[in-house]
């Protein structure tokens, strides 16, 4: 079964940012780290550039609380700007694709890489990800247990990510594209070639 999304996004001439965004634990970072890796794109993560910014090795565990220590919305803030400096930095050297990872819960944080993406005149698209609860809690289970996660979600989390996260309204936000990430990750990155074309 393909993807959801509303009919726009069509195949994009040029130079494109493509942001993997959705609540812990929903595959963003895994399909938008394949998605670059298939088209030899710079890929910022958020989990891994706020550890930069904060003198950390990616894989240190940070179990701040909500909005606390490395997690809060000033850090959170200087995060997606340091990643989109990047980006700036990268088209600037040439590049045709840019890919973005992470939360994006408040659509003035996606409103920012709009703004960007118009100031630079490339195209930009959001791909939304979402999966099951039950998958939630088992990638999470997984974490966990795993001495290289570089993501610090949690349930706790989770569960105050469902409460405030601004879904994206298809009528003000047509640039969001829905993704069901329980699907082989090989069948999306199959859709998102034919939907989005080849950078290069």
């Amino acid at each position: 079964m393909p993807p959801s999304d509303n009919g726009s996004a069509q195949s994009p001439a040029g130079r494109i940012i493509v942001v993997f965004f959705g609540m812990t634990a929903s595959g963003k970072s895994t399909l938008g780290r394949a998605w670059a890796g298939q088209n030899r794109a710079p890929y910022y993560n958020t989990d891994r550039v706020r550890k930069e910014l904060a003198g950390l090795q990616a894989v240190d565990r940070r179990p701040d609380g909500v909005e606390q220590g490395i997690y809060t919305q000033v850090f959170t803030a200087r995060t997606y700007q340091t990643m989109l400096e990047r980006a700036c930095r990268d088209f600037a050297a040439g590049a045709r694709l840019v890919v973005l990872d992470g939360s994006y819960g408040k659509r003035t944080d996606r409103d920012r890489v709009r703004a960007v993406a118009a100031a630079l005149g490339v195209k930009c698209v959001f791909l939304f990800c979402t999966c099951g609860e039950g998958e939630i809690r088992r990638r999470l289970a997984m974490r966990a247990r795993d001495p290289e996660a570089v993501s610090d979600g949690r349930w706790e989390i989770y569960l105050h990510q469902r409460q405030t996260f601004e879904f994206p309204d298809e009528a003000n936000e047509s640039d969001c594209i829905r993704l069901d990430t329980e699907q082989p990750v090989e069948t999306l990155l199959q859709w998102l070639t034919a939907r989005l074309g080849d950078p290069d």
